[in-house]
């Protein structure tokens, strides 16, 4: 007989708030839970980059598809800064959601080690568009990897570096 677990492949990855205002904070943490179906709290900490703002990490475990979940349920508030991983499963692709005020949110596909996967028809399309011209595939392929999503958060990811890290680890 089956197992629940079996039936349906579990993922797991990381939502990283990384600045948010702090009247936003409980909302962020209710439309996190109600995504993942439990109750959450963050462990908030100043996001030294933006005075006033907010940082937080959360790693979250649930059926694939869990990382579009949460990134949807949080989308679209003003002054959010945030970035969604769902890691890769024996039986489907990862997945990367980056979002910042200015530039709307971004999807990528992910593979084992983490890299952005760009498909066929994306990169055809690039060359088309480009047509000849090297800025300009340089500039599609920059939009297809979310090069301009990375730019703008990545002040942000440095700010975590003091941070605490704690490292879990299966031994067997």
């Amino acid at each position: 007989m089956a197992t629940e677990t079996t039936r349906h492949a579990q993922a797991r990855g990381v939502v990283y708030i990384h600045s948010a205002p702090r009247v936003l904070c409980p909302h962020l943490e209710w439309a996190v839970g109600r995504a993942i179906g439990r109750a959450v709290n963050f462990d908030w900490s100043p996001q030294p980059v933006l005075d006033g703002a907010q940082r937080a990490e959360f790693y979250w475990d649930g059926p694939v598809g869990t990382g579009a979940a949460l990134a949807t349920a949080i989308r679209g508030w003003e002054h959010l800064r945030f970035e969604v991983t769902e890691d890769p499963t024996p039986r489907s692709d990862g997945g990367r959601w980056l979002h910042t005020p200015d530039l709307g949110i971004h999807y990528a596909q992910t593979d084992a080690a983490g890299n952005i996967v760009i498909g066929e028809d994306r990169i055809r399309y690039a060359m088309e568009i480009a047509a000849g011209d090297a800025t300009e595939l340089q500039r599609e392929l920059g939009v297809a990897l979310g090069s301009a999503w990375d730019d703008e958060l990545e002040p942000f990811r440095h700010a975590s570096d003091d941070a605490r890290v704690v490292w879990l680890h299966k031994v067997g």
